[in-house]
């Protein structure tokens, strides 16, 4: 079927603790896509472990240009449970909502589509929901990132691999439906999959809420990424932008996040600025001084980058080549997103 759509606590039991939990809360599933391959072993892992199996499944088909209708075979004997939702593109937060306003369940549990939930996941969901208590408004599940045993793992990889240690991640965070709903669901003005979950998790704590990370664990499988997958990832600075405004500066502290190299990529590209500046007006010694300033901090970067990882030729290269425009594209994208949300009110919801 297809429709349009036009303090943290954390909680932990045993694994076998499960085959003692009471009968399951009945659960939906809600996975926003954009067709990647990867949705089928998502769906095919989907069909293996989710036992008990989700009363129903809203596959949020998020690509602008939707075409072929999604092929959900993969998911087996959970395929009549599907239901397919078109919302061309919206991105991820509004495909989520999407999803969250047909579900009809207590609980609905939000996967991205390259996750694969491992072996006893349904009765570990299971246990996890009939641990929450009444003031648990989300559980969250251990994500494992698998990275190469024969190498150091290269700057994508432990890029990916933080999602290990990410706090409120919605690759697999089951929520009350209910509770998301009356904080209004997930925030649209994020337009990526960043920072939307730290948001609503945010949002649901100060409003009294606790959330628990579970027991049932994920896969989060490295995609593949091509060289230049560092730069594009820096329009995320826009996103910290709005957490700002919407949070306050201590955001990161609360969230449990990562604070990132913005200080060091402002004071890199206020130099290599000024050296440029500098050069023009000749004023060739000051200049020469500034460029050196940025030649060190471009340099100190790129090897924070290269020294954990393989070192190969084509890293090396791509660490050398990224690092020298990524600062500045940091800079402008925070200063971009700060202009574009500087009046941001807190979120309302859809409607």
């Amino acid at each position: 079927m297809t429709t349009g759509d036009h303090e943290e606590r954390v909680t932990t039991a045993a694994p076998d603790e499960a085959r003692d939990a009471p009968s399951a809360a009945p659960y939906s599933v809600v996975v926003p896509t954009i067709g990647r391959p990867c949705l089928d072993a998502c769906l095919r892992a989907l069909a293996e472990e989710a036992v008990p199996p989700p009363r129903e499944i809203f596959l949020v088909d998020d690509r602008r240009d939707a075409g072929a209708p999604l092929d959900v075979t993969a998911a087996g004997a959970l395929a009549d449970r599907i239901t397919v939702l078109v919302t061309g593109g919206r991105g991820p937060a509004a495909a989520r909502n999407a999803g969250l306003s047909h579900v009809a369940t207590p609980w609905a549990v939000f996967l991205d589509d390259d996750v694969q939930v491992c072996p006893g996941w349904g009765t570990l969901l299971a246990h996890d929901l009939a641990q929450a208590g009444p003031g648990i408004a989300g559980v969250q599940g251990r994500l494992t990132v698998p990275l190469p045993d024969d190498r150091r793992p290269t700057d994508w990889e432990r890029c990916t691999a933080g999602l290990e240690d990410a706090a409120w991640a919605t690759a697999d965070m089951a929520y009350r439906t209910e509770t998301v709903r009356r904080a209004g669901g997930f925030d649209e003005r994020f337009p990526r999959a960043f920072r939307e979950d730290a948001d609503l998790a945010l949002r649901l704590m100060s409003g009294g809420w606790t959330l628990a990370r579970g027991t049932r664990s994920t896969l989060h499988p490295v995609r593949p990424a091509d060289r230049w997958v560092s730069v594009r990832t820096q329009r995320g600075n826009a996103d910290d932008a709005l957490m700002n405004r919407l949070h306050g500066p201590d955001w990161w502290t609360r969230a449990d996040a990562p604070r990132g190299r913005l200080p060091g990529h402002l004071a890199v590209t206020a130099a290599g600025l000024a050296a440029a500046v500098l050069a023009l007006a000749g004023r060739r010694r000051a200049g020469a001084v500034a460029g050196t300033l940025w030649a060190a901090g471009t340099a100190q970067f790129a090897w924070a980058r290269i020294a954990p990882g393989p070192r190969t030729a084509a890293e090396v290269a791509t660490m050398l080549g990224t690092s020298v425009v990524i600062p500045p594209l940091a800079v402008l994208h925070r200063g971009l997103g700060g202009v574009r949300h500087r009046r941001a009110a807190a979120w309302g919801g859809t409607g």
